[in-house]
């Protein structure tokens, strides 16, 4: 077996072998903790047991257990390939000690229930390749095993295995030709969340340098709120929200409960207000210990201020979900004004809402409030938060239009993705389509570039975010830096405090 084109690396744990491809080398499968099975069910992971021999990093592990997100029986052909479910995989140029390339580390989004590092929509070489860094993504629990609020069990163990991977990475990453002290954690949706609970997090503290966190989700549920809902999500199997009960359900039959409630949330509108008009029932607890409080509470007060960031968000961000959901066009006035009610913010959001928005349809109004809601005005609040708090953060916003349909989903929520990786497939050709035009292809480029400038200097090429001037980088077609385009929401929402959610009713 000739070792230029399977590479070898000593990790802390073992010997593994990964393969040449395309100039690369590329180790898949890698487990940086204990499978979290039989009596590590529900726990903190544990540190990865030392093997003889070379594993050969060739395939990716399996995924943890989730709710089918395509083909039930694609899903569940990858669900069945074993418990290793905690494993990083390494893109880099070469596996030398001596190479301290800057690390990126992404964290998939998915609502907190879906996620795989499989995806091919994530494959790092391109950013690899042409940025000159370490690209590293791994596998996290989602879903009931990795957020539900257990009797029993530590809060937010998915949160703790992003830890336990950056912990591997800090270990290992010289050994593949990555410098541990230039890691940049990066992520959208929900692995965008995730970043925002990490840079609030002691334990995660010293783990990465700069994060780069693309449309963030404000939902943060308190202990309360969380508690009910794992009473239900158990109560769907007829038992407790305790490790008792629920580690002797079988993983991969576990997540039918997860998706039975999110089928109907709006049923518990009463008792878990705005977070029953969301599809998941899953989001980080601010539990007080493992994560102490929201990331802008803790970010304002100055956690995290050693850490650059980038935070953006994508202009029309709630319309792949009306087009998910086979809404588009189906949008009356009795839907926004119930929107406008229980998203915008205070008492009076309605009224503000039509006064500050006057010409938007009823449609368009149910769209922005949910899209400010939701991703956009956590993303700008995350930005003014770090500002505040002595940090320095870069704003953006995506306001190219994604060209499958004619353009009809606008600047939607996970276009930035398959313009950060250079992918097209998947994501990519369901939102771009077949051919990426040579515009997603530029744009592709400058997305990358800024990204790895960001990763190697902690400069992405555009200024820095202020609380006066709000200057934003566009990526568009034509790039620009403007003030915060989205004035008008930002001003309905300038005082507003992004909190943990509250049970609203027992």
């Amino acid at each position: 077996m000739r070792r230029d084109q399977f590479p070898e690396v000593r990790t802390v744990a073992g010997l593994v072998r990964g393969r040449r491809e395309s100039g690369l080398a590329v180790f898949r499968g890698v487990p940086f903790a204990q499978p979290p099975v039989g009596g590590l069910r529900f726990a903190a992971p544990r540190p990865v047991d030392r093997w003889d021999g070379t594993l050969e990093a060739f395939t990716f592990g399996p995924p943890p257990p989730q709710e089918p997100l395509g083909p039930p029986a694609a899903t569940a052909e990858r669900l069945s390939a074993g418990d290793d479910w905690l494993t990083v995989n390494v893109w880099t140029s070469d596996a030398d000690p001596a190479g301290h390339r800057p690390v990126m580390v992404w964290i998939y989004g998915g609502a907190y229930k879906f996620g795989s590092s499989d995806d091919p929509s994530y494959d790092g070489s391109r950013l690899a390749r042409d940025g000159e860094v370490v690209v590293v993504t791994f596998n996290h629990r989602v879903g009931i095993e990795g957020f539900a609020h257990l009797d029993g069990a530590p809060a937010n163990r998915g949160l703790l295995d992003q830890i336990a991977a950056l912990e591997w990475v800090r270990e290992n990453i010289t050994e593949f030709g990555g410098d541990p002290d230039q890691v940049t954690v990066f992520g959208e949706s929900a692995g965008a969340g995730s970043i925002a609970a990490l840079m609030a997090m002691p334990r995660a503290q010293g783990l990465f340098h700069r994060a780069i966190a693309q449309s963030v989700p404000g939902t943060f549920f308190s202990e309360e709120l969380a508690a009910d809902i794992a009473d239900v999500l158990a109560g769907e199997l007829g038992l407790r929200a305790t490790v008792a009960d629920l580690s002797g359900v079988d993983p991969l039959k576990l997540p039918t409960a997860g998706a039975a409630v999110s089928t109907r949330m709006s049923q518990y509108a009463d008792r878990w207000g705005a977070v029953a008009l969301t599809p998941t029932p899953y989001s980080p607890v601010v539990d007080g210990e493992v994560l102490p409080a929201v990331p802008w509470q803790a970010l304002a007060g100055g956690a995290g201020r050693e850490v650059d960031l980038i935070t953006g968000h994508n202009r029309d961000e709630f319309r792949l979900f009306l087009a998910l959901g086979g809404l588009l066009g189906q949008i009356g006035e009795d839907q926004a004004a119930a929107a406008l009610r229980s998203l915008g913010p205070g008492l009076e959001s309605e009224r503000l809402y039509r006064a500050a928005y006057p010409e938007a349809s009823a449609e368009q109004l149910f769209e922005t409030v949910h899209s400010d809601w939701l991703f956009r005005m956590p993303s700008l609040h995350l930005a003014q938060a770090h500002t505040e708090g002595g940090g320095r953060a870069y704003l953006y916003e995506l306001t190219w239009p994604a060209s499958a349909g004619g353009g009809v989903l606008g600047a939607c929520h996970g276009l930035d993705v398959p313009l950060t990786f250079g992918v097209f497939g998947g994501l990519g050709q369901q939102l771009i389509g077949p051919t990426p035009p040579p515009e997603a292809e530029a744009l592709s480029a400058r997305f990358r570039s800024a990204w790895t400038a960001f990763a190697a200097t902690g400069d992405p090429g555009w200024p820095a975010y202020d609380t006066e001037g709000r200057l934003t980088h566009l990526f568009d077609t034509e790039p620009a830096v403007t003030t915060y385009p989205e004035e008008v929401s930002r001003r309905l929402w300038q005082g507003h405090t992004f909190a943990a959610l509250p049970l609203t009713a027992p």
